[in-house]
């Protein structure tokens, strides 16, 4: 090799780790339904709030199919559930809760939805948004699929001028987007402090327990089966890193 012979291209930069993560001042989370954020990121959301970051949680859909009970009106469960949301992002320490309001299990990718997700992102400024993986392999949720696909297109929309100026919006680009439920990590944050906080708000969902929390509103024995498999899943997320418990991403910098 001669030393004139060019060691890097346009793609050196692409192939190298990102530098690590500051604290952020803003945070953007975004869930499908009403606790969706709690289980993918609530111990991070909780650290990175008791460390002095303002948060703001939407919600996309009102989470009214989510129950096996026939009885259950879903007008009701959609109330009930925004009830719920509340009380856990009080207790993760949010600054602000939004809610969109789409119809649960019926949320559909659409330029609509894209354009939501660029305006709350631009009306936020986040540092870091995060939320769910769209290329998580074979995700069964369609709700969770368009979210994550709507969140990754509205990202690039805030942060070029030209789309969707109508909103009167200066363009945003966040530092990051983290992505939860990633079948390949490359980012880990500790959540051994805050693992108890992450509990402590999903349990406050206590119309999900029985479809998602194995019974956990039910008995104590139900709750401490379903915290030990929490822990167990933060455990196993937290070995490629050598934590103890942490919640991992797929980390992209827009």
């Amino acid at each position: 090799m001669t030393d004139d012979t060019p060691t890097s291209n346009l793609y050196t930069e692409a192939a190298k780790a990102p530098p690590p993560l500051p604290s952020p001042q803003r945070v953007l989370a975004i869930g499908a339904h009403p606790d969706d954020i709690e289980f993918g990121a609530g111990g991070t959301i909780a650290a990175w709030a008791a460390a002095g970051a303002s948060v703001t949680m939407l919600i996309v859909t009102d989470g009214s199919k989510g129950t096996w009970d026939p009885s259950r009106n879903p007008e009701e469960l959609a109330s009930a559930r925004r009830s719920e949301q509340e009380a856990a992002a009080r207790v993760l320490g949010a600054d602000e809760i939004r809610h969109l309001d789409y119809v649960d299990g019926e949320l559909e990718y659409t330029m609509q939805l894209r354009k939501e997700m660029c305006r709350q992102i631009r009306e936020v400024k986040p540092d870091i948004v995060i939320s769910h993986d769209p290329w998580q392999r074979y995700q069964l949720h369609p709700d969770h699929r368009a979210t994550g696909w709507a969140v990754m297109d509205g990202v690039v929309a805030a942060r070029d001028h030209l789309f969707f100026p109508e909103q009167g919006l200066e363009a945003h680009r966040p530092q990051s987007v983290l992505l939860w439920s990633a079948d390949n990590p490359d980012h880990w944050e500790n959540i051994g402090p805050t693992f108890d906080v992450k509990i402590a708000a999903l349990l406050c969902h206590s119309s999900q327990g029985t479809t998602t929390m194995g019974g956990a509103e039910q008995n104590d024995g139900n709750r401490t089966t379903f915290i030990g498999r929490m822990r167990g899943w933060a455990e196993k997320q937290a070995e490629p890193a050598g934590l103890e418990l942490a919640e991992s991403f797929k980390r992209i910098t827009p």
